[in-house]
C-alpha cells in the first residue's frame, strides 16, 4: 500500500494470546492501516479511542466491564466517524445486531485464521475507501432531493413582512416533499456549514451539500443547498432524535471532513423550532452561530450556547467539574447527561473541559471516584461491593480492576498493606 493513506486501527481483545497474535502477525501497513494501540478491555479501549481517534476498531463483543455493545454506543458518542468490527462468537451474532447502528463495518466469526483476519481487513479497506469516496464525491444534488432544495430555499432565506398561516406552509411544504403528508409534523433544526482549508481559505461548493444530506440521513432527516459560500441544511426530526442524534452529526461531520477532505468543517447550528414559520429565524441563529464558532475555533457552534445567559468557557468547566464531584457516584452520569443538567450542547461542553481542565470528561471522572474510592478503601471497613457502588460501579470487579489502574494495587492489597504497616508501627 505504497503511498496509500494508513488508516489507524485499535484492537481490543480480552484473550491475551489472541490479541497479541492479531497485533503481531497481521501485516498491517501492506493491508492499509497502522495499528495505534491494543486493549484487554472496554474501559482501555475507549480511552484509546479517545486519544487515538482512529478510522477502525476491531473488538470482541464480549469484553470485561463494557461490553462490544456498549462500547459501540460510547464510541459513537466521542468519535462518531469511527467504523467498528466484531471478532466474536457465533451465538453473539443476534446480540451484535442491536449494534448495528453504530457503525458497524464488519462482522467475523472466531475461530478465524490470521489469513481469514487479513482477507476480511483489506474488504474493511475497501469499504472505508467507499465511504470516503462518497463523502468527497462532487456533482450537484439531483432528483427529488434537488425539488426538496430548491423549495425549501424560500422557506429559510426569505423573511415574509405578513407571515403566511402555517398550514398554507405546510401545504406548500408537502407539494415540494419536504413533509410527507397531513401527519407529519416534525420539528426543525437549521445548520449552517462552511468547509475550510487547513490556512482558512473557504473551499465550501454546492457538492459538499450533497455530502452533508448524505451523512445526515444516517441520524436525521435533511435537506441542504448551497447559498453565499456555504451550505444551509434543515434537519428534521421528532425533538428525542434531536437530543440523541445532533451532537453526534455535530462532531461526525467535522471528523469526516478532516480525514476525507482534508479541511476544516464550521458548522452554526439553531435552537429546535415547531414551525415553518420559524426557518428564517432558526437561519438567522445558525449564521450567528457560526460567525461565533468561526472566532472561537470550535468545529461545532450551538446558538444555545452563545446566549445571553450562557456560562463563560471557563466558568462552565467550573461548573461541570463542581456537578461531577457531586454526582460522581451516579453509574447512569455521562457527558450527555451532564450537559443536560447545564443546558448547553455536549459537543460545547466537552470543548470547555478539554480546554479548561486538560482532559477527557470520561478521564476526570475516572479519577474523581478512584480518588473516592481510595478515601473508602483506607478509611472506612466498608465491604468491596458497597465501595464500588458508592463510586458509580455497578461491577465490583470493573471497580478493582480501575483501581488498581490508577492507584497501582488493588483494593484488598491495599488494605493488606495498610493494615502490616499499621501493626509494624505498634510493635
Amino acid at each position: 500500500m505504497a503511498g496509500a493513506t494508513l488508516y489507524t486501527v485499535i484492537v481490543a481483545d480480552d484473550e491475551d494470546e489472541l490479541r497479541e497474535a492479531v497485533c503481531t502477525m497481521i501485516p498491517w501497513e501492506e493491508l492499509g492501516f497502522r495499528l495505534a494501540g491494543s486493549a484487554g478491555n472496554g474501559l482501555d479501549a475507549l480511552q484509546l479511542v479517545e486519544k487515538y481517534e482512529p478510522d477502525l476498531l476491531l473488538t470482541d463483543i464480549r469484553m470485561p466491564f463494557i461490553s462490544g455493545i456498549e462500547l459501540a454506543r460510547q464510541v459513537r458518542e466521542v468519535r462518531p466517524a469511527t467504523n467498528i468490527a466484531f471478532l466474536s462468537g457465533y451465538d453473539d451474532f443476534a446480540y451484535a445486531q442491536q449494534a448495528i447502528q453504530y457503525n458497524i463495518i464488519s462482522y467475523m466469526l472466531k475461530p478465524l485464521t490470521i489469513e481469514g483476519l487479513g482477507k476480511e481487513l483489506r474488504a474493511i479497506r475497501q469499504k472505508i475507501d467507499a465511504q470516503y469516496a462518497l463523502f468527497r464525491k462532487s456533482g450537484p444534488v439531483g432528483g427529488e432531493q434537488k425539488v426538496r432544495a430548491a423549495g425549501v430555499m424560500p422557506l429559510v432565506l426569505d423573511g415574509y413582512a405578513e407571515p403566511e398561516p402555517e398550514a398554507q406552509l405546510e401545504a406548500y411544504a408537502r407539494e415540494v416533499g419536504l413533509l410527507r403528508d397531513v401527519e407529519d409534523r416534525p420539528c426543525y433544526t437549521v445548520m449552517v456549514s462552511t468547509l475550510l482549508s487547513r490556512e482558512g481559505a473557504n473551499r465550501t461548493t454546492p457538492s459538499f451539500a450533497a455530502s452533508i444530506d448524505r451523512l445526515a440521513a444516517k441520524y436525521l432527516r435533511s435537506v441542504s443547498f448551497f447559498s453565499g459560500g456555504k451550505v444551509v441544511t434543515v434537519l428534521l426530526g421528532n425533538p428525542s432524535d434531536f437530543e440523541e442524534y445532533l451532537h453526534i452529526l455535530a462532531d461526525e461531520l467535522p471528523q469526516m471532513a478532516r480525514r476525507a477532505l482534508d479541511g476544516r468543517c464550521h458548522m452554526g447550528i439553531s435552537r429546535m423550532v415547531r414551525s415553518l414559520a420559524s426557518l428564517h429565524g432558526a437561519y438567522r441563529e445558525a449564521v450567528e452561530a457560526l460567525r461565533q464558532g468561526e472566532h472561537s475555533g470550535e468545529g461545532a457552534q450551538f446558538v444555545r450556547d452563545l446566549a445571553p445567559t450562557a456560562q463563560g468557557g471557563e466558568l462552565l468547566c467550573q461548573r461541570a467539574l463542581e456537578l461531577l464531584d457531586q454526582r460522581y457516584m451516579d453509574a447512569d452520569l455521562s457527558l450527555v447527561s451532564l450537559s443536560g443538567m447545564l443546558d448547553v450542547s455536549p459537543n460545547h461542553l466537552s470543548a470547555c473541559i478539554k480546554k479548561y481542565a486538560g482532559d477527557t470528561f470520561i478521564n476526570i471522572l475516572i479519577r474523581r471516584r478512584m480518588e473516592a474510592g481510595r478515601e473508602l478503601v483506607t478509611g472506612t471497613e466498608l465491604k468491596l461491593q458497597e465501595i464500588s457502588r458508592r463510586c458509580g460501579y455497578t461491577d465490583q470487579h470493573y471497580f478493582s480492576y480501575c483501581f488498581k489502574k490508577y492507584c497501582g494495587e488493588s483494593p484488598n492489597a491495599m488494605r493488606r498493606r495498610l493494615s502490616a504497616e499499621r501493626a509494624g508501627e505498634g510493635a
